[in-house]
């Protein structure tokens, strides 16, 4: 029931399936990459664990740990997978293992775990670096790094430091054996608003040193297990505080169901709490004596961590999307990533010479924040695959305002974005016709120019694929509608960069008087200077753009007679809304 159980919860997932994929590499592509990136994590881990430096951060090293072992199981799945290289004396033996805890997705799996058991507890997941500790006659005898989980290194000479350790408990047990975390503690500490702050690489670093550290006595420790202590939760806890650990009972609250669990996640993301943490872990008491305590096996224990503020995803690929006036804006289409309450699957990094100095391509690791409004944006690049295998890109200055007016191959991105342009309401307001509904029209090869649409027919629009007759009759009287529009909307459309203060005052009704505009005339408009007055006179003469003119000129746009236009309009919207309505009978029918 168990497994069942992990494949629904991984169905819903996100993590699940970018863990799935596996990258398209040959086996000698495959040892190259996986050979750097062991490399590069073999350093980091001599330097953390060694020198007790952290180079990365500890989100990035998770992140690409994450990423190692998902290479090695997609190409040598024979082999153990990548774990944290101890390269210290860690030759010291846990009395009890280290079996961490299992961790849960979402407030879904939560509710599957919790299903069938009771007595449960949450606590704050404290972020620190856990140890064991071990008591002998009351009397501290081994604090031990955590390590592989059954090895660690000896601290025990940095415990005299460590005011928060008790040196002697009061007890008349032979032997107590504590497992726990050893934390910075803070002061008013906002996980939601300061964020993990490193906490760990520091405890990390101080423990690490040959001498003893200053930060030594700003450690704290927070007991989360017990081996073979009282069954009753509240009978353990009791007693750790008697001993002199009383943050673990501070801390510490029975639920019954995920609901209640989630409202104290929420909370303590929020509140002030003395130490940084990345989560929840709910307890239920062991089922299995200490002895037999396995690494990764720890069934009775569950984490539930928050969302981070940044997140890394892999690039699957890089688009160069080409806006209506040429400007060129890089995204990047990632392994889809949840980050707060959005799932991120692309990021625009801005320009292409951002690009070539960020230097990513697909396969490349990246870090996500989000930005104002909730928008996703690229922190750093983590990791750079070894084969750099570049996309082919836009030159600079290979589009610019005055390319694309008409069709073809290479002008397809900064093409559709002009056509999607004319559709805004401030431009010639083509109701319902939206990106996907030019794109169609494109495909279909109905449309060769910027205008071409004019002189479509229903028959000709119904021919492109996915617009039915109806709504083919729909759409060509949205075109036929935009004829009787002024002259500062085409003006608008064929995108000349006239301010909207200079449109509005703009007096010219037609195209002849606007072409025999001098520089010094459009000056005389307000928010055009003399630099703007010039380009506006250099488009103008530009042949594409006058071959454009002349033929809304051929089509007799803008429309004279004003009241006319008006007469248009009043009948259009009439006739529109008789068209709706017989497409939605035939839609029921």
């Amino acid at each position: 029931m168990k497994g069942c159980l992990s494949v629904i919860c991984c169905f819903f997932s996100i993590g699940c399936w970018a863990e799935a994929l596996c990258p398209n590499w040959s086996p000698v592509r495959a040892g190259q990459e996986i050979a750097q990136l062991q490399t590069q994590l073999r350093q980091w881990d001599d330097a953390y664990y060694r020198q007790g430096t952290h180079a990365v951060t500890d989100a990035d090293y998770d992140s690409l740990q994450q990423r190692l072992q998902q290479w090695q199981r997609c190409f040598t799945p024979a082999q153990p997978s990548y774990d944290a290289q101890l390269t210290t004396d860690g030759s010291t033996h846990h009395p009890v293992a280290h079996t961490g805890v299992r961790k849960l997705r979402d407030k879904l799996a939560v509710a599957y775990w919790m299903q069938d058991r009771s007595a449960l507890w949450v606590q704050p997941k404290v972020d620190g670096v856990a140890v064991t500790l071990v008591y002998r006659q009351g009397r501290l005898v081994s604090l031990i790094s955590r390590g592989d989980g059954l090895r660690g290194e000896e601290w025990l000479a940095k415990s005299p430091h460590i005011p928060a350790i008790p040196q002697r408990i009061h007890t008349q047990r032979d032997e107590v054996i504590l497992q726990g975390e050893l934390f910075l503690q803070m002061n008013d500490h906002q996980q939601a608003r300061d964020g993990g702050k490193n906490a760990r690489a520091q405890v990390a670093g101080a423990m690490m040193r040959h001498d003893s550290s200053p930060l030594l006595d700003r450690l704290g420790i927070f007991i989360w297990a017990w081996p073979d202590g009282p069954a009753s939760m509240s009978d353990r806890l009791a007693q750790l505080t008697q001993w002199g650990f009383g943050l673990t009972q501070s801390w510490s609250r029975q639920v019954s169901n995920e609901e209640e669990v989630a409202v104290w996640r929420d909370r303590w993301f929020r509140e002030s709490l003395p130490f940084v943490t990345d989560g929840v872990v709910i307890h239920q008491s062991p089922a299995s004596a200490g002895r037999d305590w396995q690494p990764g096996q720890g069934s009775w224990s569950a984490a539930w961590k928050y969302q981070p503020a940044e997140v890394s995803s892999e690039v699957l690929s890089v688009d160069f999307n080409v806006g209506r006036t040429g400007k060129i804006a890089v995204v990047l289409n990632l392994i889809p990533v949840q980050l707060d309450d959005k799932t991120v699957r692309r990021v625009n990094i801005g320009s292409l010479r951002r690009w070539r100095e960020l230097d990513v391509i697909a396969g490349d690791e990246v870090t996500l924040t989000l930005a104002g409004l909730g928008i996703p944006r690229l922190e750093r690049v983590i990791w750079r695959v070894v084969q750099r295998d570049y996309p082919s890109s836009p030159q600079d200055g290979e589009f610019h305002g005055l390319t694309c007016l008409h069709f073809s191959a290479a002008c397809r991105a900064q093409f559709l974005s002009r056509l999607s342009w004319l559709s805004q309401k401030t431009v010639l307001d083509i109701a319902g016709v939206q990106r996907s509904s030019w794109q169609r029209l494109l495909d279909s090869g109905a449309i060769t120019h910027l205008f071409s649409w004019l002189t479509l027919t229903p028959e000709q629009i119904a021919q492109a694929n996915g617009i039915t007759p109806a709504r083919a009759q729909l759409i060509w009287h949205r075109f036929n509608l935009t004829r009787q529009l002024p002259l500062r909307r085409w003006v608008s459309a064929l995108g000349l960069p006239l301010p909207r203060t200079a449109l509005q005052a703009l007096p010219d009704t037609q195209w002849s008087q606007l072409m025999a505009r001098t520089a010094e005339s459009w000056q005389q408009l307000p928010g055009i200077g003399s630099v703007l007055a010039q380009r506006i006179v250099m488009m103008l003469q530009d042949a594409s753009l006058q071959q454009l003119i002349h033929f809304l000129q051929q089509q007799e746009i803008p429309a004279v007679d004003s009241m006319f236009r008006v007469g248009i309009v009043e009948n259009w919207q009439t006739e529109a809304e008789t068209q709706r309505q017989q497409a939605g009978e035939e839609a029921k029918q």
